[in-house]
């Protein structure tokens, strides 16, 4: 029998792999389905690339790949005979041959058991051979299977725990010298200190400095002016501030080149007014809650509707999601999704098309992982009710054990958020970013292909005033959702917010318990008006003038898009940086109208302001060193010994930013073709502007001057026509990161459409969500509002969904939605779904409308 089993798997064996360091088994979950070891048909690992499938796909992965070994993973769940002996945890039989999987915590382990089985089998004739089988099977294949069944879980390497251990303390954390210079950094409204960047933002640990950090080829990060600073002051350590919350921040070591560990980290964030021991403590249930939980325990009642008892639901639409430990942001945000039609046609009505056509490893593709999720949210497969002998069972016993499962999300959110610093966490995380990250990947994922996240889209019509001539400038950018500010000061009840007020106070004064607090109750309307009034802009500069003045901007909407996302601004920094929640309360209307809210364009008797950009300044150390720009010779020298020309290598290495030789590199593979590849450096001159601004007084340019060759060539660098690369700088105002999205959005074959390019001088800071790198000021006023990619109609409205958000921070705390269908609401809350009775609709945080029909 043993020679028959080794010549049987001869003809396989060049495919069949021992894991590697580095490899994952995913023997818990298929690629394509929910299925998992506990379900009917088992899983199959294919013993070469170590993909799970269900019993419904493994075929197509054969036909595919020609795979023909799988191991076949059965777990069998039995109910323990009475007076068998039991503990907290269920004893495994066989336990030589199964593998590490977690506990089915649907099940009482004091009442279950599990029974593990395990065999090859070989495709297409499904042939079996139990395991174990040592003495018959050759002995790679033992070593193979052996490894197999005790690899560890292939989300344990995903989790960030799992690295996070690695990280070593700083050698500069203990002695770390911090200048005593006065600097407080503020809650909010930071900006590098060297350009205008508002993202990636480093805090240097020593003298307080606010710099962007390296830029990087997905498009994050900055212009590397936190690394110049270091090279500059030899001051080590830095912190990102958009990561500092109650249990750490991300630190990295200039010095050591890596990220670090500052145990002191508390005491070095102090030191410029920054307060993180305002900790949140988490929960049993993966819920953090914060230190006024005993003030906010209505809120929690409230919006779960504790103490009704809710009719669970089962069936199509109505499966809930598992919560992996702070994973409630998600689950939320994409059973949300999922109930648009768009979302569910091009994912779902498309399943098949999507599997077929997936590549080698569906793990890490992005439609494949959304239908797959889709799928298992609307088909029912995973949403069934008991059986009625399971019910007449429990209630004989007096209990009721059955619980909704729901759907797993770990393969979902590990790709999703890999790379991301804080979805990639088990943080608490804010569900409006998480929604704009998730537009994000839609948008780059469906190039050439139906984009369901237009149905979010619309145009945004700002219209700018300078004070003093009262001359007007109008712009057009593409947006997802609007954020409504909360006025406190409109609350009908302030007469009774201003005596809770004084007698917190009071209370805090002489130390006695605080009073039962008091909720702020606001007219939506009052906040749809806080939302339209005028603000003042920072920083203007009007080109009527040709210098800086006082602005004024107002934001209305060129085009309707056919769901309106609405967010309330609950969420601000105390001065202490503790990020808190306005404890409040809106009366969200179910049906809404913004026609009224619809953008006009120039009207008669205004006058535009000039197309003129306002002039370059250059800091004084550096005005008179244009000729001789620093270049980082060792990186020059480094790339002229690869035989390329010696002035080639000094463009290459100026116009990366001084990057290093591999960015400087691949600038150079892209320019070879140049016929002044070989040229000296030269500078555009910015101190003479030449004839052709002659009439243009105190140094400023027209709004149709070419992108800085800086820019041009990081953009060129990674393979991007440099005519399309142009565009896309003319059109996001020469921001990188919003450029590289504009490239991924607007496939190069639509460049025969570019539009005007539009300036925008001042910040982009209003009740829009422009100022997530989702904004796209690509269009101009003349541009068709009904093209492509808006669907504009009426302003009319009616609410399907709500997120509510319970605790004191988006770092803590719990979500929940609440979703309308077949003329009902209905409460997601994790993996328990049921009918709501009183949808709690004044205390969300996110809502959401679809469009009524004009009839």
């Amino acid at each position: 029998m043993a020679a028959d089993l080794g010549e049987l798997l001869v003809p396989y064996m060049p495919t069949i792999r021992v894991p590697r360091t580095g490899d994952r088994v995913f023997k818990s979950e298929c690629a394509f389905s929910y299925d998992s070891p506990e379900s009917e048909g088992g899983l199959y690992v294919c013993m070469n690339t170590f993909l799970g499938f269900g019993r419904e796909h493994v075929e197509r992965h054969y036909r595919k790949t020609g795979q023909s070994v799988y191991m076949h993973l059965k777990r069998h769940i039995k109910e323990k005979a009475t007076g068998a002996a039991g503990g907290a945890i269920p004893r495994r039989r066989n336990g030589k041959v199964f593998l590490d999987l977690e506990l089915n915590r649907d099940f009482n382990g004091e009442d279950y058991e599990y029974e593990d089985e395990a065999k090859l089998v070989i495709f297409p004739d499904h042939y079996e051979i139990p395991l174990p089988n040592i003495e018959e099977l050759p002995a790679l294949v033992t070593i193979a299977c052996d490894a197999v069944l005790n690899a560890a879980s292939a989300y344990k390497k995903q989790d960030p725990e799992s690295w996070e251990e690695e990280i070593q303390v700083s050698r500069h954390a203990r002695s770390l010298r911090q200048l005593d210079n006065g600097v407080k950094i503020p809650p909010s409204g930071w900006k590098c200190q060297k350009c205008e960047m508002r993202e990636n933002l480093w805090l240097n640990l020593t003298d307080g400095a606010v710099l962007c950090g390296k830029w990087f080829f997905d498009g994050s990060g900055g212009n590397g002016h936190a690394l110049e600073h270091y090279r500059e002051t030899n001051f080590p350590l830095a912190v990102k501030l958009d990561t500092i919350n109650p249990d750490g921040a991300d630190v990295y070591s200039f010095e050591e080149e890596e990220a670090v560990l500052d145990p002191h980290i508390s005491e070095h964030l102090s030191h410029f007014g920054i307060d993180m021991l305002q900790l949140q403590q988490p929960t049993e249930n993966g819920h953090h809650t914060d230190n006024n939980a005993r003030q906010r325990v209505s809120e929690w009642e409230v919006i779960q509707e504790s103490g009704m008892k809710l009719k669970a639901v089962y069936g199509s639409g109505y499966t809930g999601i598992k919560n992996l430990g702070n994973s409630c942001y998600l689950s939320t945000i994409m059973q949300v999704l999922f109930s648009i039609p768009e979302f569910q046609r091009m994912y779902v009505g498309n399943l098949q098309r999507i599997y077929d056509y997936s590549p080698l490893d569906p793990t890490q593709d992005f439609a494949t992982q959304m239908a797959k999720l889709g799928y298992g949210l609307l088909s029912g497969q995973y949403s069934k009710p008991p059986m009625k002998s399971e019910l007449i069972e429990q209630v004989m016993k007096e209990e009721y054990k059955h619980q909704q499962r729901g759907v797993s999300p770990r393969m979902f959110k590990g790709l999703v958020s890999k790379g991301h610093p804080e979805f990639s966490s088990n943080r608490q995380q804010d569900a409006h970013e998480f929604l704009l990250h998730i537009i994000n990947l839609v948008e780059r994922n469906s190039a050439g292909s139906e984009n369901p996240s237009d149905v979010f889209r619309f145009l945004v019509e700002e219209r700018v005033q300078c004070c003093q001539t009262r001359r007007v400038r109008y712009t057009q950018r593409v947006d997802y959702l609007i954020q409504l500010p909360a006025p406190i000061e409109c609350a009908t009840n302030r007469e009774e917010l201003l005596a809770y007020e004084a007698k917190r106070k009071d209370a805090e004064e002489n130390m006695r318990a605080p009073p039962e607090p008091v909720r702020a109750r606001i007219p939506f309307t009052a906040c749809l008006q806080a939302f339209t009034e005028p603000e003042n802009v920072p920083d203007f500069w009007s080109s009527a003038l040709q210098a800086k003045s006082a602005g004024v901007k107002t934001s209305r909407f060129a085009s309707f898009p056919e769901y309106l996302i609405l967010q309330i601004k609950k969420f601000t920094f105390g001065v202490d940086w503790v990020p808190k929640k306005l404890d409040l309360a809106i009366d969200v209307p179910d049906f809404l109208d913004l026609n009224r809210l619809r953008a006009t364009g120039l009207q008669v008797g205004e006058e535009e302001l000039p197309d003129l950009t306002p002039p370059i300044v250059l800091p004084e150390d550096t005005r008179g060193s244009l000729e001789t720009p620093e270049i980082d010779e060792v990186a020059v020298m480094q790339l002229a010994e690869m035989g390329f020309p010696l002035e080639a290598c000094r463009k290459a290495v100026y116009y990366t930013g001084n990057m290093g030789p591999e960015m400087a590199f691949n600038w150079i593979i892209a320019h070879m073709e140049e016929p002044d590849f070989a040229e000296p450096l030269t500078l555009p001159s910015m101190i003479d502007p030449g004839p052709s601004s002659s009439n243009s007084p105190m140094g400023a340019t027209s709004l149709d001057n070419s992108p800085p060759e800086e820019s041009i060539a990081i953009l060129t660098s990674m393979g991007f026509p440099r005519s399309h690369t142009i565009q896309a700088l003319k059109a996001t105002n020469n921001n990188l990161e919003r450029a590289l999205d504009w490239i991924f959005t607007h496939p190069e074959e639509e460049e025969s459409d570019a539009l005007s390019d539009m300036a925008d001088t001042e910040p982009n800071d209003n009740a829009f969500s422009n100022a997530n790198s989702h904004s796209d000021s690509t269009l101009s006023p003349d541009r068709d509002a009904s093209g492509p990619r808006i669907k504009d109609g009426p302003g009319r409205y009616e609410l399907f969904a709500f997120i509510s958000h319970m605790g004191a921070s988006t770092m803590s705390g719990h979500y929940v939605c609440h979703i309308k269908k077949e003329g009902r609401w209905v409460i997601y809350n994790d993996h328990k779904v049921c009918l709501s009775e009183r949808p709690p609709k004044d205390l969300g945080y996110i809502y959401f409308y679809h469009r009524l029909s004009s009839s």
